[in-house]
């Protein structure tokens, strides 16, 4: 889902390496700022702020430090001067790109991104370029062993987990649309964006904490690349990744 296949973003590789760490809390940080800001601090009023949270809690990111970035978001000078946008551009072999960023300052950002994509063999794009090829939905992972083992009845009679049979029945009926084996035993659950709520709700109630779960967009077609511009990627991805203003990602390369 976020991971956008073998792209991996910010939250695909969180924790896999110290050098990042600490561009990710920066990132997260940023995050819950203009969530608590633009709905505020109260996370069962604010369903943005509680996602970014999460997402934050998930990260490993320090108590302390989600509560200073919410009170930035809600009183701070900090908070008033961040801005969210979603470009839209072109990378190496014409695959297309959306890139979400939150800065403080949307001119540099934009001239960064521009600078980041040419040397790249990317480009910028026209507003409504690029983002007909994507949709946006909701999204959910979870971890495959918080449910009832099939093969062996003595076990599951021991625990009050659901099976994986129930599990999707109960999601399906929250607004699940999709629910699909992910990587390293994960299972991702994709809802419509207006759904996103009922089902983070279900999980709460059944007693289920998601690995991951927010927004994200997704390619309608993917095109397949080869492996010069495959690499070439990569490198454009990896500089995402270090750039603070960048909070994620998405592209149609499969």
């Amino acid at each position: 889902m976020s991971g956008h296949s073998k792209w991996h973003n910010i939250q695909a590789r969180k924790g896999k390496q110290d050098a990042l760490r600490s561009n990710v809390f920066s990132k997260l940080s940023r995050l819950v700022t203009i969530s608590a800001r633009t709905g505020g601090g109260d996370q069962v009023m604010n369903f943005s702020l509680r996602l970014a949270v999460e997402r934050a809690k998930a990260a490993g990111m320090p108590k302390d430090n989600i509560e200073r970035a919410i009170k930035k978001g809600t009183g701070g000078p900090d908070g008033a001067q961040l801005e969210e946008a979603l470009y839209e551009a072109y990378g190496p072999g014409g695959v297309a790109i959306l890139v979400k960023i939150i800065t403080d300052n949307k001119n540099r950002t934009v001239q960064e991104i521009k600078h980041t994509l040419s040397k790249n063999g990317g480009s910028f794009g026209s507003s409504g370029s690029v983002a007909w090829m994507f949709g946006q939905f909701g999204y959910a992972i979870v971890g495959n062993d918080q449910f009832q083992p099939k093969a062996d009845p003595p076990l599951a009679e021991k625990t009050n987990k659901l099976s994986r049979d129930d599990f999707e029945l109960t999601m399906i009926d929250a607004g699940a649309e999709d629910i699909r084996d992910g990587e390293e035993g994960n299972i991702e659950i994709k809802t419509k964006v207006e759904n996103l709520k009922k089902v983070m709700d279900k999980l709460k109630e059944i007693g289920i904490e998601p690995k991951e779960s927010g927004l994200t967009w997704e390619a309608k077609d993917k095109v397949v690349v080869d492996e010069a511009v495959s690499g070439r990627l990569e490198n454009l991805f990896s500089e995402f990744e270090n750039d603070d203003d960048v909070e994620d990602y998405w592209t149609n390369a499969e």
